[in-house]
């Protein structure tokens, strides 16, 4: 139920794309598994969270929260896909420890991936023609367990040499989302 702002910025460089000026674009925000190993199972995974959870959605769109969203879409057969002309806040109702093996994770969870997928208009007024994919990697805990994880975590990292820390990103207050190609 935690919301998420995501802020979709127009990067083009100047010339770039001239017929989308002024124009609405269509994005398709999904919530997918990460690890390659759910990613084959994820029906089978979705469709469990379904009967465990009926009636709910994986993912919404936080409508009260978002600015400039025109015909926000939910498939009552994809919990994990919302659609939208431009851009919004999403809410993702699941959280990672759901999906683990044990029903009592810890701080362990699986990562899911965001992603969003970018269309223009065609010729006909469908949404179509593809313009960009972006994604990026998040762990969803419920607010007292990701107190805890954040904790944990830093203190694990304090532990660790120079040389280790290399290793890993460092944190960011914002998440800039990677193209996928």
């Amino acid at each position: 139920g935690q919301s998420y702002e995501i802020r979709m910025l127009d990067n083009r460089k100047l010339g770039e794309l001239p017929e989308i000026n002024g124009k609405l674009v269509k994005s398709i925000f999904r919530v997918v598994f990460h690890d390659r190993r759910l990613q084959y199972t994820e029906h089978q995974q979705l469709e469990g969270w379904r009967w465990n959870r009926p009636g709910d959605r994986i993912l919404d769109i936080d409508i009260p929260m978002s600015v400039g969203i025109i015909d926000p879409r939910a498939n009552p057969t994809q919990l994990n896909t919302v659609e939208f002309l431009k851009l919004t806040c999403p809410q993702v109702h699941c959280i990672s420890t759901e999906f683990t093996l044990r029903k009592h994770g810890g701080e362990k969870g699986v990562p899911f991936r965001v992603q969003i997928d970018t269309f223009r208009e065609n010729e006909s007024g469908e949404y179509t023609e593809h313009l960009h994919s972006a994604s990026c990697q998040i762990k969803v805990f419920k607010p007292k367990g990701a107190d805890r994880k954040q904790k944990t975590d830093r203190e694990k990292m304090e532990k660790r040499t120079p040389h280790e820390k290399e290793k890993y990103q460092p944190s960011y207050e914002t998440t800039i989302l990677t193209e996928v190609s």
